[in-house]
């Protein structure tokens, strides 16, 4: 199995004519880390991993790899395999055939390729398969062996652009995981460009969050979810939401940093610890200030006759969506709009458009968030 390595970006900046792609990029991956990349289109993410294969070339930055300086070094002398979209299989080749190309390409001992294939094949779940070509194969099948064919040359990083994205919902769940458990078994430093923030949160340790080019946040999926950075990042990962609301007073006694008051839902004081760290020092936290507020739709509940400390509204039913585990409201408060995900319960009917309701969100479940950087 390769030593794990770790990966490190410093710096990096990234232009295609007068279009800057990539932003002052810094970034540490640990070795045997599964890290994403994740971001809207046009984010930068795909460029920043081809950056890390030897594709791009930076025009500012420095690049390491197990603590080697690679930014001047061409694809080949990286030492990393890269899986792309599309999968890149050579149709008129067999399976066996495609697992072994690299290793032609290096000369290795015809026996030893035979058995390093073998050794692929089973690593991937595909032995027998070997004789097939890919136009036979499923496309989680294909995603497999192109995965065979790039972990076989030993790469000492594996990188991954949209592993998942020609894959039906139900195999794109399946995959994820089998890939994750894959990963653990070889240790491999791993990163993988993805635009949908749920496969992200299932499979990654670590990830961080791009727009426009540069870096929003890094941190593990709870912490992102729980604790977005600022405002992009809160509405990319995961529903949320969004309202401007008042500071009516800053941090006092240091057990609660903010009084506020969303028009139209409520005054409500936010706990220190549910203010975004880049909003903390900002005058967003001042009094008088406006700030940006919010919380999950998860996080509203029908109200008890005591609703705590957090916010109590009365509320009309617009919309009703069910989705299984639960149901989505469209709320209206006078001219706001909140969305609501309550618990399902079997043979419980939801509330029809147009009923009204009393509805709360717990303090602790509210954000002040830092605008974009």
């Amino acid at each position: 199995m390769t030593t794990s390595v770790g990966i490190e970006v410093e710096g990096v900046n990234l232009a295609y004519g007068s279009n800057i792609v990539l932003r002052d990029i810094s970034l540490t991956i640990v070795p045997g880390e599964f890290f994403a990349l994740l971001g809207p289109s046009g984010s930068g993410k795909s460029t920043l991993l081809r950056l890390l294969a030897g594709f791009n070339r930076a025009s500012a930055g420095t690049v390491r790899i197990g603590g080697a300086d690679v930014a001047a070094l061409p694809p080949w002398k990286r030492d990393v395999g890269m899986v792309f979209q599309n999968y890149a299989l050579w149709p008129h080749l067999t399976v066996a055939q495609n697992v072994a190309f690299g290793l032609e390409e290096r000369r290795w001992p015809r026996e030893r390729i035979r058995q390093r294939v073998r050794e692929m094949l089973d690593l991937v779940s595909l032995a027998g398969y070997d004789s097939r070509r890919p136009g036979q194969l499923s496309g989680g099948q294909q995603q497999r062996v192109a995965i065979a064919r790039t972990l076989a040359i030993e790469p000492r990083v594996l990188l991954l652009d949209e592993p998942l994205s020609n894959l039906d919902a139900k195999l794109r769940a399946s995959t994820g995981l089998e890939l994750k458990r894959l990963q653990r078994r070889l240790g491999i430093t791993t990163v993988f460009v993805t635009h949908d923030q749920q496969e992200a949160m299932t499979i990654a340790d670590r990830l961080a969050v791009l727009d426009q080019g540069v870096i929003q946040q890094v941190g593990a999926p709870r912490e992102l979810y729980d604790l977005p950075a600022n405002r992009f990042v809160a509405e990319f990962v995961g529903s949320i939401n969004v309202y401007v609301a008042r500071i009516e007073s800053g941090v006092d006694d240091g057990s609660a940093t903010s009084i506020v008051d969303i028009d139209g839902l409520g005054r409500v004081r936010v706990p220190v610890e549910r203010v975004a760290a880049a909003a903390r020092p900002s005058a967003a936290t001042r009094s008088g200030r406006a700030a940006a507020v919010a919380f999950r739709p998860h996080a509203v509940q029908f109200a008890g006759s005591d609703a705590g400390d957090g916010l109590a509204f009365d509320a009309e039913v617009g919309t009703t969506e069910f989705l299984g585990e639960f149901v989505r409201y469209g709320l209206s408060v006078g001219s706001l709009r909140v969305v609501a995900d309550l618990p399902h319960a079997r043979f419980v009917e939801a509330l029809a458009p147009g009923a009204r309701a009393r509805f709360s969100v717990s303090a602790r479940e509210i954000l002040i968030l830092a605008e974009s950087g």
